[in-house]
C-alpha cells in the first residue's frame, strides 16, 4: 500500500503538501508520492508564501487560521500541516470515517 498525502487522527487532518510559489493561479494539484501539489500565486520570499498558504488552506476548509498548524517546511516546498476539525473537505480528500 503506498503512502496517502493525508492522514486522520481523530478529528486533525495531518496533509502533506508540496508548494509552487509564484504561480498563475492559486489551486490544488495533482498527486505527488505523499504529497499534494497546491499552487499559490504569492512569492516565496520571508515566508509570505507559507503565510499565504496557510490562509489558503484555511478557507479550502473552512476553518480559522488558528486551525492550520505548520509542522515542518517553514521555508522549503516540502511542508506539512495539521488541520484541526476542518468543516469542508476538499474532493480529493476523504472524510475520517469514510
Amino acid at each position: 500500500m503506498t503512502e496517502s498525502f493525508y492522514s486522520w487522527e481523530n478529528d486533525v487532518l495531518n496533509l502533506n503538501v508540496l508548494v509552487s510559489a509564484g504561480a498563475r493561479t492559486n489551486l490544488w494539484g495533482k498527486v505527488k508520492g505523499n504529497q499534494i501539489k497546491i499552487s499559490i500565486m504569492t512569492a516565496p520570499e520571508n515566508g509570505k508564501a507559507t503565510a499565504f498558504l496557510i490562509d489558503f488552506l484555511a478557507k479550502s476548509f473552512k476553518v480559522s487560521k488558528k486551525s492550520v498548524e505548520l509542522v515542518t517546511g517553514e521555508f522549503i516546498p516540502h511542508k506539512q500541516f495539521r488541520i484541526h476539525q476542518p468543516k469542508q473537505l476538499p474532493a480529493i480528500i476523504k472524510p475520517n470515517n469514510a
